[in-house]
């Protein structure tokens, strides 16, 4: 199944990605003071990402746990990118990245060590 995540459900996981497992009502106090969502509507966010099977709830406690980890998230979003605004090519995306800003030197040798790793 492919899972495709609102900006709401991101920050729902990345709360979870950063402190681990959380407790509805401690994610729903969390999301409050960072983005200022009522307890209601975090709720709401939760029930989404577990109808998505990204978050599980148990009881007791109602604690929730991410099902997916941010690079999976990362990825399959990465994936939707490069199929939608360049055709499928990885490289067209990395040609029109590296022509947008000047890479400095650090950058340029981590980007070699990368490309030396996927050969």
């Amino acid at each position: 199944m492919e899972l495709k995540l609102f900006d709401s459900e991101r920050k729902v996981l990345e709360v979870l990605w950063d402190s681990g497992d959380l407790s509805a009502k401690e994610l729903a106090h969390r999301l409050q003071a960072q983005v200022g969502w009522s307890k209601t509507t975090t709720y709401t966010v939760i029930k989404k990402c577990i109808d998505k099977k990204a978050v599980s709830r148990t009881d007791p406690g109602f604690l929730c746990r991410p099902l997916v980890t941010r690079e999976q998230v990362r990825e399959r979003e990465t994936d939707a990118l490069i199929d939608k605004m360049y055709g499928g090519s990885a490289d067209l995306l990395v040609s029109a990245l590296l022509g947008r800003k000047r890479l400095s030197a650090e950058e340029v040798e981590r980007l070699k060590r990368q490309i030396e790793e996927w050969e």
